[in-house]
């Protein structure tokens, strides 16, 4: 085929790339797609560079001084020197990207690099430029193409392992700003000259975005990857065409920014299809979804100007009280009732109008039912009821558009709201406050402006995002403090476990038992969390242990007394370091020794009276063979204090206690505890504490060695801590309920269309 010479073979692309080393994981149908995804992103990289030369040089010819116009041609010099490793870099991280598809990534600890506190303040201005730059880029290009990028994502999603989203699908806007961005890391540019090239890679390589993924859709529809997903054929104006046929100098396109990429002059028909069809839902449940009086032949419809002026009284009345005791189809009528009084003739909504308002209704009825939402918000969000209908009449797309600012501005701000727990004082909550902010802007300032929904989600987004960072840090010390925690236990279990197999059931002096386990379980511990017990240390440690063990022993043969006196200095040293290293009492360390140096002495004491016995053991008989009385021979001193272990040892960590709570135990192939199996990291609850009270919480970490299910609030702070058989009975007792995450208004708009096809075939 002629399409043929258009695959790009993978070590061509990316050289370097092990040509074997990912190709035969990809289906098919995507290595199809991938290659003709470089062809095309090489085409438009080539177009860049090619260009970059002009605009770099028009640039400096409008410098106003001569370090400004010197960096430009310094900028033109670099980037020709290193076109060719930027173009492969780029490509290289793409297929990269694919390939990465079907692997489940390993997660890595963070790097942290150095930083010079001189150049701090303008590093951090500079990445702040470059990605707000590189945010208003990708929210171009999915204001856009969403739609298409969303058809695309979800036909890859059908091939690969991996989870995929819009913003980690290789064709994404971001993750190709993102991979343009690593290649350019070399560049020795400022941040002014960087972000003229970013523009031009929007230019000639993100303004093309649409055509590339209409044809890898075409692609993959002419391999049977769900063809049933209808996309809109690329539709572009005669203003758009005639912008790519005759191009424009880049730095008049850098002047501009965001007009040029914004585009909007035609019309997406398919999002018009798209509310057609719900039209198409709603005629057959006219009638029952809103029953309305019989109106005379001759009543006339209003526009939907007038409509929307009816809607802005209705805005700047509503009233304070919650916004479920408001029906807006009903003040509507009330209104239209005075009008039609004034005017002498009957006056109603026109029908296209009144399906808006019938949908928009139903969304909202949907959304002030959702179990996900905190009651005490629900008043707020329902609020924006009025501003999002008037969004609705002005623009359809707003049914099918999933970029669409007002929808997504109802996203975020549910999303937000998903872990808000329940507050006497709502006043002092940050979020609380934010959310009323926008509500309130909404209902004192638009009036027929949709743009300001734009700024709103803007502002909502900075604000959430700050909150999620702040939240994600708190969440994250949580997460190392529980994991170092269950490090620890472990790590007493194993030294409980090697006390008690040389300790229990035997009967030594009191200090050696009470130097290990008060002391030297210490050094045990710490080396066992820094070393691991395969080491060298921790074996050295138990060797230590022993021979302490073996010296207060009784030993009664000469070569023991050698072994003795080879050992205790050693030994002595061995313990000394041991205890400095854990940093033990000093105080309690010197008790010890002097008490364990007693030990030793009387140890070798016993050794010279046995051979002193030994050699007068003759002389101590008379020669009738009786011996001589106990108190002619030298008393041998008291021996020390001796305990028995006869309970085994447990070590508790200062203000821990180790007795575990009662539980009841479920069957292994209960329902709970798969139920409990199925929670993710990440996925939120709502726990009923008792009668009164119930706590919203998210899943943060599954502590595997102990099998804790460690719970955190929205700010990341940690909130409640369960086992795994005691999360399953609060399960089983019907006291846990899972919390929808998914975006509240597709759940509503996919809970409308269903309702509505049910009643289609009632």
């Amino acid at each position: 085929m002629q399409n043929d010479a258009n695959v790009v073979p993978l070590n061509k692309a990316a050289p370097g790339q092990s040509p074997t080393s990912t190709a035969g994981r990809l289906p098919a149908a995507l290595v199809t797609v991938r290659d003709k995804v470089v062809l095309q992103l090489r085409q438009a990289m080539q177009a860049l560079f090619d260009n970059a030369d002009d605009t770099l040089f028009e640039m400096a010819d409008r410098a106003t001084t001569n370090t400004e116009q010197s960096a430009f041609f310094e900028a033109m010099r670099d980037l020709r020197l290193k076109r060719k490793g930027i173009e492969r870099g780029f490509l290289h991280k793409l297929v990269e990207n694919f390939a990465n598809l079907n692997q489940y990534e390993i997660g890595k600890a963070p790097q942290l690099d150095a930083v010079s506190f001189d150049n701090l303040s303008l590093v951090q201005n500079d990445e702040l430029e470059e990605s707000v730059a590189v945010d208003a880029m990708v929210n171009k290009v999915l204001s856009r193409d969403g739609v298409a990028l969303a058809h695309l994502t979800t036909r890859l999603n059908t091939l690969v392992s991996r989870k995929v989203e819009d913003k980690t699908n290789p064709m994404g806007p971001r993750p190709l700003c993102e991979a343009f961005l690593e290649a350019c890391r070399g560049l020795g540019v400022e941040i002014k000259v960087k972000l003229i090239i970013l523009k031009l890679f929007e230019k000639y390589v993100l303004s093309e975005a649409d055509q590339l993924y209409a044809e890898a859709n075409h692609s993959l529809v002419a391999h049977g990857v769900l063809p049933e997903l209808k996309s809109a054929p690329l539709r572009r104006s005669p203003q758009q065409q005639q912008r790519t046929a005759q191009s424009r100098s880049a730095s008049e396109y850098v002047a501009e920014g965001a007009a040029l990429a914004d585009g909007g002059d035609y019309v997406d028909v398919e999002q018009q299809e798209a509310f057609g069809t719900l039209q198409a839902l709603l005629a057959q449940a006219r009638g029952s979804l809103a029953p309305r009086r019989a109106m005379p032949a001759d009543a006339m419809p209003i526009s939907s100007g007038d409509l929307m002026r009816l809607l802005s009284h209705l805005q700047s009345h509503l009233p304070v009280q919650s916004i479920e005791e408001v029906d807006v189809r009903q003040q509507l009528d009330h209104l239209l009732t005075r009008v039609s009084s004034k005017s002498g003739r009957s006056r109603v909504v026109g029908q296209v109008d009144e399906d808006v308002i019938n949908l928009v209704s139903m969304l909202f009825e949907f959304i002030l039912d959702d179990r996900s939402l905190p009651d005490s918000l629900k008043a707020l969000i329902g609020r924006m009821q009025i501003p999002m209908l008037k969004v609705a009449v002005l623009d359809k797309t707003f049914f099918s558009r999933g970029s669409h600012p007002a929808r997504r501005l109802l996203n975020e701000i549910a999303s937000a709201a998903l872990g808000w727990a329940e507050q006497t004082d709502l006043q002092r909550d940050s979020l609380y406050q934010k959310i009323e902010q926008v509500v309130m802007r909404l209902l004192n300032d638009f009036v027929d402006d949709p743009a300001i929904f734009a700024e709103l989600l803007e502002d909502f987004t900075s604000f959430s995002g700050d909150e999620r960072r702040r939240s994600e840090l708190l969440e994250q010390r949580t997460r190392d403090a529980e994991e170092g925690r269950a490090r620890a236990e472990m790590a007493r279990q194993e030294v409980e476990h090697v006390l008690n197999q040389r300790l229990f059931g035997r009967t030594l002096p009191e200090v050696v038992v009470r130097l290990l386990q008060e002391a030297w379980s210490k050094v045990l511990l710490l080396t066992c969390l820094k070393h691991g017990i395969e080491s060298e240390q921790w074996q050295s440690a138990l060797a230590t242990m022993d021979d302490l063990i073996w010296s207060v022993e009784p030993h009664e043969d000469p070569e023991s007394r050698m072994r003795l006196l080879e050992m205790v200095p050693q030994l002595l040293k061995s313990l000394r370091d041991g205890l400095a290293s854990a940093a033990f009492d000093p105080f309690s360390t010197g008790e010890f020794f002097s008490r364990l140096e007693s030990l030793h002495v009387q140890a070798f004491q016993r050794f010279k009276q046995v051979e002193e016995a030994q050699v007068a053991e003759p002389a101590a008989l008379l020669d009738d063979g009786i011996p001589l009385l106990d108190e002619e021979v030298e008393a041998v001193p008291a021996g020390p204090a001796m305990v028995a272990v006869v309970e085994e040892i447990v070590l508790v960590a200062p203000g821990e206690t180790r007795a575990p709570e009662p539980e009841e135990l479920l069957a292994e192939d209960d329902e709970s505890l798969r139920k409990v199996d199925e929670l993710r990291v990440g996925s939120w609850v709502e726990i009923q504490e008792d009668e009164e009270h119930k706590l919203r919480c998210k899943l943060a970490a599954v502590i595997k060695p102990s099998g804790r299910y460690i719970f955190v609030n929205r700010t990341g702070m940690k909130v409640l801590e369960k086992t795994r058989m005691g999360l399953a009975v609060e399960f089983r007792r019907n006291a846990v309920r899972l919390l929808d995450d998914a975006l509240l208004f597709d759940r509503a708009l996919e809970s409308v269309i269903g309702n509505l096809r049910r009643l289609k075939n009632a």
